[in-house]
């Protein structure tokens, strides 16, 4: 095809920058150092096993989880794209406990970047899609030194946010506030290419994602909306549904913005999980920018995830996201309180297959 119907990420930052003059070219160019941490990444995670990549670090990142190998290397490859173009004043990772300023002897842009580099990887060695995550923030404090405090903003306040999926062809999927635009890796090129624009979540789904495994911990609102679904056509809902989980938030994500459905990892009763178990500023945020420029809905099932004031870098957050219908109707459950157990099969006392 020609390639103005297939315009490359750069084409298409740019002529949205002349369209709309919302943002500068510096902001193009972040993106497009982002971009090239995503193809570096993908490379790598390519290569798998034939180098060497697989498996433990033998460390623990800040958030108490045993890192992969993919999961430090994505994380030095996200710093050292992104770090030397002059357009970040700092950047924070997910993997590293305080942010990371630009080094002295570059410069030091007016933005503010913030990184799951490796989402997922608990999917690395069975060769499941994995993806990285990234939200934009503008810098309070344009030409000082960074602080932490400084990327305490809440969501609505990013400039962009996006995710890579690493699946059977390399995706980027972003926005910059107006809409969200999927592209494919072209492996011959080596760009990122439009294919999606204008993505958009169907309001009503029949699909949802969440670990079953840990509904015996769940919130009541939580358990009566999962409960109605897996009733099926006989229940509440009149219809069936179909359950999803790939323990890969982006690949979940992705789904739902192609063919609609709804997310819930939400808070429970285990003493880790009460707060929560997402990463407000590494997945929450931008996921959920995401989310509500394609139509949809984001919340922590009692507020608007883009609202949140968070208090620290590592934040913890419960998260629901996805078709419209389906978010406003869990917030109102949470609104309403408990309702009465139904009888399905998936929390039947006998277990998820009845045997009569």
């Amino acid at each position: 095809m020609p390639i103005h119907e297939h315009p490359t990420l750069a084409q298409f930052l740019l002529q949205d920058k002349r369209s709309r003059g919302a943002f500068g070219t510096d902001l193009v160019q972040l993106l497009l150092d982002v971009a090239q941490a995503c193809k570096a990444v993908s490379r790598t995670v390519a290569g798998g096993s034939l180098r060497g990549v697989f498996g433990s670090a033998n460390a623990v990142n800040v958030q108490g989880e045993t890192q992969a190998k993919l999961d430090v290397l994505a994380d030095e490859i996200f710093r050292e794209r992104t770090e030397f173009g002059g357009h970040v004043a700092a950047v924070a990772s997910e993997e590293q406990e305080e942010p990371v300023p630009v080094p002295q002897d570059y410069p030091r842009g007016d933005f503010l970047l913030l990184y799951d580099p490796l989402d997922g990887s608990s999917n690395i060695d069975v060769n499941v899609s994995v993806g990285s995550i990234f939200s934009v923030l503008r810098a309070p404090r344009p030409g000082e030194p960074v602080e932490a405090a400084d990327f305490l903003q809440p969501g609505a306040r990013q400039v962009a946010a996006g995710y890579a999926i690493y699946g059977p062809s390399t995706k980027l999927v972003l926005t910059v506030g107006s809409g969200v635009h999927g592209f494919t890796l072209d492996p011959v090129l080596g760009d990122f290419r439009l294919t999606r624009p204008n993505m958009t979540i169907p309001a009503a789904t029949k699909e949802f994602a969440v670990n079953a495994s840990n509904s015996r911990f769940w919130e009541a609102p939580v358990k009566r909306y999962v409960e109605e679904c897996m009733a099926g056509a006989e229940g509440p809902r009149g219809k069936d549904f179909n359950m999803r989980w790939i323990a890969s938030m982006v690949a979940e994500v992705h789904r739902i913005l192609v063919r609609g459905g709804v997310f819930l990892y939400p808070r429970d009763s285990r003493p880790g999980s009460r707060k929560g178990r997402l990463r407000l500023m590494y997945e929450g945020n931008p996921m959920s920018m995401l989310i509500e420029q394609a139509g949809g809905l984001s919340t922590t099932g009692t507020e608007r995830v883009l609202d949140i004031v968070p208090d620290e870098l590592h934040q913890r957050v419960p998260l629901i996201l996805g078709s419209a219908e389906e978010v406003e109707r869990i917030q109102a459950y949470h609104r309403a309180g408990p309702e009465p157990v139904i009888d399905t099969p998936l929390f039947n006392a006998r277990g998820l297959f009845r045997t009569a």
